[in-house]
């Protein structure tokens, strides 16, 4: 199955002789055949024909709109599956002791996996970020004797923060820049973050859906108005094994470069059609690149069907009794 995304923004998607059909001007760029689709991504001013949105939703293909900066505004597809006995168990699983337990596991592993991306960085380009991986160790130990979401929090705060720092002494000269910004962002680094984490938001987003979960009963976070707060608890063990290390390797590996990127009418920086491009392919490419980071399953799999997989183990724990031990976070070496 294949994933559609429009990233130019002079493009219009419509359907014709059952595929989906992506015009420049008055130009095929593109034909794909609509049975071999999962799903569509729309970004910025993109087209779509009413026609075409009528057919993704015959065949459950869901299509989701971005801004012309990354952000995730909306996903139209069939409600399919909703799990009613699931969902009002969830409401209610934010005021469990175990929702705690797993809410320390998975911001413990996102601090894991981000010492891991930094040693990684930090061997290939000869910089020593001792100090800060261990003052990073430090907080990740914490976790274990908090006592509320809060303390979580301010720990992952503290860490992101040390880790930003660190990433920073990473980068191409460039591509420096000074901690994790965002709406809108003030580099091209924190441009290329934003954009991802609503790709991997949006991955999340519709597999938790599918498992007839509630994307906006969340256990970690804020709930905020209009945000799916599940969707953004369980990316976080997410966030530096996918988008981040893509990030770090398109950047090193002089995939993508500083002069690619535009500013907005905001006054953020967002990156041009070419690096739009780049990047949704290379975050392709990670989705489907296959791994052996779940400690219960023996066999490589795709970080796509990873995700899926995890979404499937915390849903479990809403069904069994809420067993603490079925949700392992991933965790890299």
């Amino acid at each position: 199955m294949s994933y559609l995304y429009l990233v130019d923004y002079s493009s219009k998607l419509g359907f014709s002789e059952n595929c989906l059909v992506v015009k420049k001007d008055t130009e095929i760029y593109e034909r794909v055949p609509i049975e071999t689709l999962e799903e569509v991504s729309v970004y910025g001013n993109c087209q779509i024909t009413t026609q075409c949105i009528h057919e993704c939703i015959k065949k459950s293909i869901p299509i989701i709109y971005y801004s012309a900066g990354g952000k995730y505004l909306v996903r139209v597809q069939p409600e399919g599956h909703i799990g009613v006995k699931r969902q009002r168990k969830q409401a209610l699983f934010n005021m469990s002791s175990i929702s705690f337990e797993i809410a320390q596991s998975i911001i413990s592993a996102k601090i894991h996996n981000q010492i891991v991306v930094l040693r990684r960085y930090a061997s290939s380009r000869g910089e020593d970020l001792t100090e800060i991986c261990k003052y990073m160790k430090i907080l990740k130990n914490k976790i274990a004797v908090t006592s509320s979401i809060e303390e979580i929090m301010g720990y992952e705060g503290n860490a992101a923060r040390s880790y930003f720092e660190g990433l920073s002494r990473l980068v191409e000269s460039e591509f420096h820049f000074d901690g994790r910004n965002r709406r809108p962002p003030k580099d091209p680094f924190n441009a290329m973050l934003s954009f991802g984490y609503s790709m991997l938001l949006s991955e999340l987003y519709g597999k938790i859906i599918s498992k007839g979960l509630n994307p906006y009963f969340g256990f970690i976070h804020q709930d905020r108005e209009n945000h799916p707060t599940l969707a953004s608890d369980l990316m976080e063990e997410w966030r530096p094994v996918i988008v981040d290390s893509a990030v770090m390797s398109m950047i090193n590996g002089h995939e993508i470069s500083a002069d690619q990127f535009q500013t907005g009418d905001d006054g953020g920086i967002y990156m041009s059609y070419e690096a739009r491009k780049a990047f949704v392919r290379k975050l392709e490419i990670k989705f489907n690149q296959q791994v052996k980071y779940l400690k219960y399953v023996d066999y490589p799999v795709s970080f796509r069907r990873a995700i899926e997989l995890q979404i499937n183990s915390f849903a479990h724990i809403l069904d069994d009794e809420e067993n603490a031990a079925l949700y392992n976070p991933v965790l890299i070496r």
